[in-house]
């Protein structure tokens, strides 16, 4: 008798649900005006087109690129950042990234951003920011129907809401997979991570709850990927990751993030002037994963085994946005650190500065210090090389496998693994002669040219062409 009940109760709400999900997509489809003399709609979302990092530069690189090749396109951002108008936006792309937006561009401002906060979800992270980055979606979706979607930021789970119930063609640019088969290999052989705490590690039955827990989520990552019509990625790293978990083949490309090579380039090239203070710099942005901390513990040994020798002084200077709160405390966390490591003195912050600023560090820098593990590409390695720093990056992810590689058969940096590695490897680079120092740097130099806005650009348009058919 219940099941009877059950099933009569259930069977008419499905049957309802189906009825509004059909009536809501005619809605929207509806909304879509048909007139073929109006603009072409790209929307790109991107929730924190303000940040001022790698992911944000992809951005205007190509709007600009888009309305240069398109003159019936017009170009809307749906954002979050509501503290700020859209031309102090559209201005702070070119400050900090010295690129000039020409053509106007729609802003669709949205109020439910801290939905994919992920200090939202203090447990099943992944899953939280992905339903919240539906909602998110809806909420776009509902202030802007556009023809052509691009998922600028990595928000997969949005890209079936604007393909089936917004009718749009749909595109991605993946900087990082959510969920990458190192992730998994990290909780199965029971690594501490900044994403897997000890507590987990430590015991058995929490490790294989979240080892299952990966598995569905990279189960469904792989089903609202494989939505999309085109899907474009930053590195060979990045490529190997979508093609086993999202299985699209055949519409996936790399294209390579646009890096202002250019800009850096024109910085002259000479010999070290300066033999009584080296600079190290890092360019990140002030996220865990770039493992800031690391750095610090890498530099204060370096620091006090040069003072033991009494070689030149050495100042590391890091150089990042902040894009919350928690980006600000984790600042000043860092700040701790230093203190804690007695090199407060030789460590200086330097956050959301304009670019001209970023250049001149650059151009006075020996080294270029990267330490995320599995960086997704690296557009502040290309900088730093670009600027004629002796790069030391991560021997993992994008600097591995596209960046810090032999070019012509000459070697162009160095890459390091761990506290010690670093240190080490710092300490020989600075034990080098300005002569080797200026051979490498100009090795990295002539390096860089693959990795230019305007190869940015060509690579672009032919990935994103199947959209505008």
């Amino acid at each position: 008798a219940c099941f009877r009940l059950l099933c009569s109760l259930l069977i008419p709400a499905l049957f309802l649900s189906g009825i509004l999900c059909v009536c809501l997509v005619v809605l929207l489809w509806g909304i879509r005006r048909k007139d073929g003399k109006r603009p072409l709609l790209v929307a790109f979302f991107h929730p924190y087109c303000n940040a001022g990092g790698g992911g944000e530069r992809v951005l205007w690189c190509a709007i600009r690129t888009l309305q240069k090749k398109y003159r019936n396109v017009t170009c809307v951002v749906y954002t979050g950042d509501g503290d700020a108008t859209g031309e102090e936006i559209v201005e702070g792309a070119f400050r900090r990234f010295n690129i000039k937006i020409t053509h106007p561009v729609k802003f669709v401002f949205l109020e439910k951003r801290y939905l994919v906060e992920a200090s939202l979800y203090p447990h099943f992270t992944l899953l939280g920011q992905s339903l919240g980055s539906v909602f998110l979606g809806w909420e776009a979706l509902l202030k802007c129907i556009p023809d052509i979607y691009i998922d600028s930021m990595g928000y997969a789970f949005t890209l079936p809401l604007f393909k089936y119930l917004g009718g749009c063609r749909v595109g991605c640019y993946v900087h990082y997979p959510t969920i990458s088969t190192d992730m998994l290999s990290v909780v199965r052989n029971q690594d501490t991570r900044f994403n897997n705490a000890a507590f987990i590690t430590n015991n058995p039955l929490f490790s294989k709850f979240k080892l299952f827990y990966y598995y569905f989520f990279a189960f469904m990552y792989g089903l609202v990927g494989s939505c999309s019509d085109v899907v474009m990625v930053n590195s060979s790293w990045t490529l190997n990751h979508i093609l086993s978990l999202w299985r699209a083949g055949a519409c996936t490309s790399v294209v390579y993030p646009p890096c202002d090579v250019q800009t850096f380039l024109d910085i002259p090239l000479e010999e070290e002037k300066s033999t009584t203070e080296h600079s190290i710099v890092s360019v990140s942005q002030f996220r865990p994963e770039k493992d800031h901390p690391l750095q610090i513990r890498a530099f204060a040994k370096l620091v006090k085994e040069k003072r033991l020798g009494q070689q030149p002084s050495l100042k590391l200077i890091l150089i990042g946005g902040c894009r919350n709160q928690q980006d600000e405390e984790r600042v000043n966390n860092l700040k701790g650190l230093c203190e804690e490591l007695g090199v407060s003195n030789d460590v200086t912050f330097r956050i959301n500065i304009p670019f001209e600023e970023l250049k001149r560090h650059l151009a006075e820098a020996t080294i270029g210090l990267h330490t995320m593990w599995n960086e997704h590409f690296g557009i502040g390695v290309v900088e730093c090389m670009a600027a004629g720093t002796v790069i030391l990056a991560h021997h993992s992810g994008g600097p591995k496998l596209d960046i810090v590689v032999p070019y012509e058969g000459r070697i162009t940096g160095f890459l390091a693994e761990n506290e010690d590695s670093y240190a080490e490897t710092m300490a020989y680079i600075l034990s080098l002669s300005p002569e080797k120092r200026l051979e490498i740097r100009e090795n990295a130099r002539r390096s860089v040219h693959r990795f230019s806005d305007q190869h940015f650009e060509e690579t672009f348009l032919l990935s994103v062409e199947p959209l505008f058919k």
